[in-house]
């Protein structure tokens, strides 16, 4: 073989492995943005950071949850708006400018029925409207002394599960709470989700206990990458969000990790390792499905 036979040969092999490696590997951000109460400059904040993050190669981008108004069953009805509306016009604006994927976060929503709910819009590239998942479990908690929040005062429960699919791989989403049942990532992982993103917003008593914990085990139940984007913490806020955006791997290891602040950051997933460690431990297969199994009543 000649030397320009040589050549050309190894630059084809190169390409290849390339293109191979643009559909196996790709760039996630996590927009930890700090959200006040005037809506207007959270879109604002919200938009630049989109694209800083496109700029520094990410193709997935996911905002955190009540990204557009501060988080409060008394800010839901005030902050409420229809999707397509003001908010969900600016992240298909955002998203095609910057031509990524784009979890919105959730805003609340009011529908034709006067109901509201906490939802999160998904855009694509183009700024088409991918779909939208209404939380599924509301957060209503009781813990004496510490913390009390009931959304079911505002907010109505959604009824489906909410997957799609990019050129990289299939993705489940979750809100907040969401991620507290297993049964819901499970799920998804049988519906061939990759990655499980849950936009959320954890407070100061069980973010510290169960934020990364739960990510975690979510990871390593379904063998599945794991992000979570929440608001920045303000402590003068009258719900104080835990912040510590985070990505985890199909291993169980924390990849990023935000701390409190306004910031974004970055993790390349690799779905090679992904079909490696599913590989290595191949739960999948090893599920006793004579004995149990966790199956969609209602699929969406």
């Amino acid at each position: 073989m000649s030397l320009l036979a040589k050549t050309m040969s190894s630059k084809y092999n190169e390409l290849a492995i390339e293109a191979e490696r643009a559909f196996t590997e790709f760039r996630l951000a996590v927009v930890q943005l700090h959200v006040t109460k005037v809506k207007a400059d959270n879109l604002s904040r919200a938009r630049g950071l989109i694209k800083e993050a496109a700029a520094q190669g990410a193709k997935v981008v996911v905002l955190p949850e009540c990204f557009n108004s501060p988080y409060g069953t008394g800010f839901f009805p005030e902050y409420a708006e229809k999707i397509p509306g003001e908010s969900s016009q600016v992240l298909s604006e955002a998203a095609k400018e910057s031509q990524v994927y784009l979890v919105g976060g959730s805003i609340p929503e009011e529908d034709d029925g006067g109901k509201l709910y906490n939802t999160c819009p998904v855009f694509g590239p183009d700024g088409s409207l991918v779909l939208k998942h209404r939380k599924i479990h509301l957060f209503d908690i009781d813990v004496p002394g510490k913390i009390r929040f009931q959304e079911s005062e505002t907010l109505s429960p959604g009824s489906n599960l909410s997957v799609f699919d990019t050129p990289y791989c299939r993705v489940g989403v979750g809100i907040c709470y969401d991620m507290r049942f297993a049964e819901l990532a499970q799920l998804y992982s049988k519906k061939g989700c990759q990655l499980l993103v849950y936009p959320g917003a954890f407070n100061m008593t069980t973010g510290p206990a169960h934020w990364e914990l739960l990510q975690r085990g979510r990871a390593v139940d379904n063998q599945v990458y794991v992000a979570t984007a929440s608001p920045a913490r303000d402590e003068t806020a009258s719900y104080v969000a835990w912040g510590h955006s985070t990505v985890v791997s199909p291993w169980g290891e924390v990849i990023c990790k935000a701390g409190t602040e306004e910031t974004v950051v970055y993790a390349d997933i690799d779905l090679q390792y992904l079909a490696d460690v599913r590989q290595q431990i191949p739960i999948t297969a090893q599920r006793r499905s004579d004995l149990y199994t966790v199956n969609a009543v209602q699929e969406g």
